[in-house]
């Protein structure tokens, strides 16, 4: 059976000032609008990789929601499991684009939007995951409330039911989890997400997602220094494995933000079973990542990262190595891209993985 996948979770409007402009210099005045969210972001990019992919939310009953669909439908998203409420409303938020040292900016405005609110009952998961392959979600969603979390939990165990492959990007957002305020964010994601991860097969995030959810960290880690040491990453990767058996993989992004325009950009991938672990991109056998010096939009390049590993081992069953290669490889031509969708092809992306960095005009 041809692999399909599902996601779940939020989509809203981001409101960016053109070019790197701070908000308060461009209000009032124009604003760029585009829609994004994670979970979006990764059916759109596997859709346009050439996989088929549903996107499942709820959204109000409003001509901007209208507006969205059609632009989720021009990707040749799958909107079946898109439920329009009565409650509720379409969240958004706030991009600043960062500059040299300057760092970018995000600020949410997604305080009771309709899929914060829609009990977990209000989706027939049943017919969702009918005849398909893969599920997949992000520490974002139960973030935004207790009933959101609620409804994660019931999807992943309703997919595993169902026997699909479930991933998870752990996407900490420390400005979103605080619907418990007896606890702090990061305690709350510790306390919340494991029992969504014990329904997981591949666990996709960063150092600090390790550090901020699982309490895994690296020794002497520095997040904000620029730079990473990888030989501790698969050690990371390893801990992860132990504290959850059922897992498959753990996918480790490995950005050093030199500024906000220079990043170096790849990605590990730990086989749990063997115990082995890739990096990617490689020259000589050694790490070598991406210099990506010029940064058109470094949003959702997680995501493309996500959706292009779904897609290269359920779509063409590459080995694990080749998987990674190709997904870092279009989470790297996602930051020449605006906006949070990673709108390319499979075969540009092969390109960029076999070597092909030039950029030179494709005739």
């Amino acid at each position: 059976m041809k692999s399909e996948l599902v996601t779940f979770g939020e989509i809203m409007t981001r409101f960016s000032p053109q070019e790197n402009l701070k908000l308060e210099q461009a209000m009032p005045g124009k604003l760029e609008v585009i829609f994004a969210g994670a979970e979006a972001s990764v059916a759109v990019s596997y859709s346009r990789l050439g996989g088929k992919s549903h996107f499942v939310t709820a959204l109000p009953k409003n001509a901007m929601s209208d507006a969205c669909i059609m632009d989720l439908k021009r990707h040749s998203v799958g909107l079946d499991g898109i439920l329009r409420v009565d409650q509720g409303r379409l969240g958004t938020y706030y991009l600043e684009t960062g500059a040299n040292q300057r760092a970018s900016r995000v600020e949410y405005d997604r305080s009771k939007s309709s899929v914060s609110l829609t009990e977990a009952s209000k989706y027939d998961w049943q017919n969702i995951f009918n005849n398909k392959t893969w599920f997949h979600i992000t520490g974002i969603t139960p973030a935004l409330s207790k009933e959101a979390c609620k409804t994660t939990k019931v999807a992943v165990q309703a997919a595993k039911e169902q026997n699909l492959t479930v991933s998870c990007d752990l996407n900490f957002r420390g400005k979103l989890w605080k619907w418990n305020k007896t606890y702090s964010p990061r305690e709350l994601a510790k306390k919340e997400m494991p029992e969504i991860l014990k329904f997981v097969d591949i666990i996709i995030g960063n150092e600090q997602d390790a550090d901020n959810v699982l309490g895994i960290q690296i020794k002497d880690a520095d997040f904000d220094k620029g730079s990473i040491d990888i030989s501790q990453y698969s050690d990371i990767a390893k801990m992860v494995s132990e504290e959850f058996s059922n897992l498959s993989y753990v996918a480790i992004t490995l950005r050093e933000s030199i500024s906000a325009n220079h990043n170096r950009w790849g990605a590990m991938l730990y086989d749990c079973k063997n115990q082995a672990a890739y990096f990617s991109p490689e020259k000589a056998g050694q790490y070598s990542p991406y210099e990506i010096t010029h940064i058109v939009d470094r949003l959702g390049a997680g995501d493309s990262f996500a959706a292009a590993l779904i897609f290269s081992l359920s779509e063409y069953e590459f080995r694990p190595k080749d998987a990674l290669n190709f997904s870092v490889a279009a989470s790297c031509i996602s930051h020449s891209i605006k906006g949070d969708f990673n709108i390319t092809s499979a075969d540009e992306v092969k390109r960029l993985a076999g070597g092909f960095t030039s950029g030179r005009v494709v005739r």
